[in-house]
């Protein structure tokens, strides 16, 4: 049962990181490019898209995952890997799931409220100039820190019990 938790808390952090990462690399980037109104209204369609069943299972799964395999990893004694899930959980806890449900949902669900094509092109530039700097530190700040998860419970199931 360890080593299936271990296994599947390890892959769900890392298809989470790599989501994240491969948002930072590609899509914002893309994003960036767009004139005002083609940009709120991607975000807007992205934020949309993502609420759904797999992601949901895999970002949730994680926020149970992680601290499982830190609790089934001590087996009474404080190994390298017990240390390794219980810092990538706490990571995740608060730099990944913290980080995304205190700062960039707010940020999403304000977005979401904003009526572009009855916006003035005045309008859309302050919706813009409120969200978009804003939204990319904190995607930044989940994605080093869901990285580092990542990397943390790859070093724990390498170190193993020892």
């Amino acid at each position: 049962m360890i080593n299936f938790v271990l296994l599947v808390s390890t892959l769900s952090t890392g298809l989470i990181a790599g989501l994240f990462y491969g948002y930072s690399c590609s899509v914002n980037p893309a994003l960036g490019r767009l004139p005002d109104a083609e940009y709120l209204g991607a975000m807007q369609a992205i934020n949309r898209a993502i609420l759904n069943p797999v992601f949901f299972a895999t970002f949730m799964g994680t926020l149970i995952l992680l601290p499982l395999g830190a609790w089934f990893s001590y087996q009474g004694q404080a190994s390298p890997l017990f240390w390794c899930f219980l810092a990538a959980a706490i990571l995740y806890i608060v730099g990944t799931f913290g980080v995304t449900i205190g700062g960039n949902v707010p940020l999403n669900d304000a977005l979401d409220k904003i009526n572009i094509a009855g916006s003035s092109a005045e309008e859309l530039a302050r919706h813009r100039g409120l969200f978009e700097a804003k939204w990319n530190m904190l995607h930044s700040i989940r994605t080093i820190a869901n990285i580092i998860s990542a990397l943390l419970a790859i070093l724990g199931c390498l170190l193993g019990g020892k």
